[in-house]
């Protein structure tokens, strides 16, 4: 029997991921979780064999926790789900050692079918989402833009910023101005997000 346990915020979504993997004879749903802050406690208390996680939830992102699981309870493989064909975000659940990145639109018979194969140890991928994956990384920052976003990320204020690159704290705030601007970004904040999603911070 293979144990899974899901973790997706939208109830009714979440419920129906359930309900389908009930209807299969090989498959048991041990924990359904709303909130990422929660899976690697109830995967340590249920030991599934493999996590079904939203890339987006409250709390503890699905990227994030893949990676604490893989740590915490290493015999568990998870498969992440987006509504958004990001390769940076495929590259980042590789990274947290994802055994699967799929699309949420996808048949409900691929979906079971890729729990089974992750069960058994493979990875599975969505094909579009590999592809351009595969394509080289572009970006509009430059590489000191970038570094001096990678410091706020980190919650750095420019002050520090500037310490540890040897920068003046305006100029720090010229680079962040800049690369808000490149992005299209509303604010620091949004930058950050944007950047993090393409796979560059």
């Amino acid at each position: 029997m293979i144990r899974v346990l899901i973790a997706e915020d939208l109830h009714m979504l979440r419920r129906a991921l359930v309900a389908l993997i009930e209807l299969e004879p090989d498959i048991d749903v041990v924990a359904e979780l709303a909130n990422g802050d929660e899976i690697v406690s109830k995967a340590e208390e249920t030991r599934p064999d493999v996590a079904v996680l939203d890339i987006d939830l409250p709390g503890t992102d699905g990227i994030t926790a893949a990676a604490a699981l893989h740590t915490a309870v290493p015999g568990c493989r998870t498969l992440i789900l987006t509504s958004l064909s990001r390769p940076g975000n495929l590259r980042r659940a590789v990274a947290a050692y994802a055994s699967g990145f799929l699309l949420k639109d996808i048949e409900p018979d691929r979906l079971i079918a890729a729990i089974r194969s992750i069960a058994k140890g493979e990875q599975v991928v969505d094909p579009s989402l590999a592809l351009a994956a595969l394509e080289p990384e572009c970006t509009t920052l430059t590489t000191r833009e970038l570094e001096v976003l990678r410091h706020a990320a980190r919650g750095d204020e420019a002050r520090q910023i500037a310490a540890s690159l040897f920068l003046s704290a305006g100029t720090v705030r010229n680079y962040l101005a800049t690369a808000v601007s490149k992005l299209n970004a509303r604010n620091r904040v949004d930058a950050i997000r944007i950047a993090r999603e393409a796979g560059w911070l």
